[in-house]
């Protein structure tokens, strides 16, 4: 299974347009896009995990993602969803010219996304639907992590609004859970024995900004005590000092054995 790491940062991106701190402002640091994933189980066909506001610029990025051979021909061939908020589903506007995509989610997240159907529905009758069990060889699971739902959701549909993934190919696996509130019941074993461990890294402590305990994203400095292996940290906020890899808490969780993959990074699993 390959897979690309198209995107490591919060909403808003890093440096953040709208923040003048000292991190944003440090021309030393390497810019970030907005969290997201491509999967693919032989190179050819691939598949988003999100779709975030940086969507046209990660692809145009990604070689494996352009168009070709033919002159619309395109080899990504869907999307899936870990929940519904802006940041990870605006990028599906972006993608309005396919004649053909499929993009799954839970059901809440599915019907808080009616209104994104709507201007879609006028380009081209897309696909949704509820997320399958296996995708061109790869095996998909789901984790139910948080009933959060996006602000601009009028109906307070039943859960579960956000959801982690566990993909499987041949015996190797890799979990991708960007937005966590807490480590539910059950993640230990969803997570065990895969290769890497994509989690929610939006925030390194519990302080770090004002109003960030009704976000939802579990701190850094508490996920490396709950959980007994190896992560990788995705979706930074621009206040996250391990953005900078000189800072004291990169060389905390790096010393333990965490790591932060940048823009870009490519596995082989």
């Amino acid at each position: 299974m390959k897979v690309i790491v198209l995107g490591t940062a919060a909403g808003g991106g890093f440096p953040q347009w709208n923040c003048a701190c000292a991190t944003c402002r440090d021309p030393e640091l390497e810019p970030r896009s907005q969290d997201g994933l491509a999967i693919s189980a032989d190179g050819n066909n691939w598949y988003l995990v999100n779709a975030s506001p940086d969507l046209r610029a990660q692809i145009l990025a990604t070689p494996e993602l352009r168009a070709g051979p033919g002159v619309r021909e395109t080899p990504i061939r869907g999307v899936l969803l870990t929940d519904a908020e802006l940041d990870h589903t605006l990028g599906l506007l972006l993608l309005r010219e396919a004649e053909t995509l499929t993009v799954h989610a839970p059901p809440a997240v599915l019907n808080a996304l009616s209104r994104f159907r709507d201007i879609t529905d006028r380009y081209h009758a897309w696909t949704w639907s509820a997320v399958p069990d296996e995708l061109d060889g790869i095996t998909i699971k789901t984790l139910a992590v948080s009933d959060k739902q996006p602000r601009y959701a009028d109906d307070p549909a039943p859960g579960p609004w956000v959801i982690a993934y566990r993909f499987e190919h041949h015996g190797r696996s890799l979990v991708y859970a960007p937005c966590v509130a807490q480590l539910p019941e059950g993640f230990a074993q969803f997570a065990a024995g895969a290769a890497y461990v994509l989690l929610d890294g939006t925030f390194y402590s519990n302080d770090e900004m004002p109003g960030q305990t009704v976000m939802g994203h579990l701190p850094i400095a508490t996920a490396v005590q709950q959980v007994d292996r190896p992560l990788a940290f995705t979706h930074l906020n621009n206040t996250n000092p391990v953005i900078d890899p000189a800072s004291p808490e990169r060389a905390v969780i790096e010393k333990h054995g965490h790591f932060v993959p940048a823009d870009g990074t490519r596995w082989q699993i």
